[in-house]
């Protein structure tokens, strides 16, 4: 059995916590406002990687939005999946925007991409 120093022990430990930092800061929804926004524009890039599927969506007054989804699976759970949406395809997105107003950014929690509602999270869908 190997036996490790304390400098090692120190060491695994600030490695450990700076991960788990550094993901529950890109998981969380801290970087985001509290109140939502709808966004209408038009889809120009459909990113459907990890750590989240993503679109670039072409406003008509606002220029281009980056529209973060859900985890892979989580998205892939609202129905929204390879082949749900093209290049050209009209979207109405609602979620929480960027807290930095020079970042056209939003974490959806709803997309409606023609006649078809994707929820994403659900649970953080506020009505009016």
């Amino acid at each position: 059995m190997r036996v490790l120093s304390t400098k090692q022990i120190v060491l695994s430990a600030a490695v450990a916590a700076a991960f788990a930092t550094g993901a529950a800061a890109h998981h969380g929804w801290s970087w985001a406002e509290a109140e939502q926004m709808e966004l209408r524009g038009t889809i120009q890039k459909i990113s459907m990687g990890g750590p989240h599927p993503a679109l670039d969506v072409a406003t008509a007054d606002d220029g281009v939005w980056r529209v973060e989804l859900g985890n892979p699976r989580q998205t892939e759970r609202s129905g929204f999946v390879e082949g749900s949406a093209k290049n050209g395809d009209q979207i109405v997105a609602i979620g929480n925007r960027s807290l930095d107003r020079n970042e056209k950014r939003m974490k959806a929690v709803r997309i409606t991409v023609g006649e078809k509602r994707y929820d994403i999270y659900p649970d953080r869908i506020q009505t009016n």
